[in-house]
């Protein structure tokens, strides 16, 4: 789960989680804030760590109050396809707030086309979706190469 108010930009090669891979990202992940009032603020490694790249940030003094979410996670599987870069990619979200769903849908991928055929209307989501299938296809990759391999 990821907060709902980072904006991923690239990834972090250097971060200090103990399972990188088991992030809701599938990786850590640099980026800008976009709660209101810090938009464009970029928050400082422990804050990665801590609040970003987890979300349930509430011990984050940006986070507000008010807000729809406390966090967006996210699940992708490949369709009609045989690996991941045929067919579609189907990536589920949801956004939940206190631990519950409040939102949730899926977005498409046509990696044969190489563009979203359904799009989340937050940025902030489509984006962060866009880092998860990135993550995603790297690792379905690796997957297929040692599976080959063996």
């Amino acid at each position: 789960m990821a907060c709902p108010f980072f904006l991923p930009i690239e990834k972090l090669e250097n971060g200090t989680w103990l399972h990188a891979a088991r992030l809701p990202l599938g990786c850590g992940w640099s980026g800008h804030c976009t709660a209101p009032g810090h938009e464009g603020e970029s928050p400082s490694q422990n804050e990665l760590r801590d609040f970003c790249n987890l979300g349930y940030a509430h011990d984050c003094a940006r986070l507000p109050q008010e807000r729809a979410w406390d966090s967006i996670r996210f699940a992708a599987r490949t369709v009609c396809g045989e690996n991941a870069t045929s067919g579609r990619i189907h990536v589920r979200y949801v956004c939940e707030r206190g631990h519950r769903p409040a939102e949730h849908g899926m977005l498409e991928f046509d990696p044969v086309a190489s563009q979203w055929r359904e799009l989340h209307r937050d940025g902030r989501v489509q984006r962060m979706a866009e880092c998860f299938l990135e993550s995603y296809v790297e690792k379905r990759k690796r997957r297929e190469v040692t599976q080959a391999a063996s």
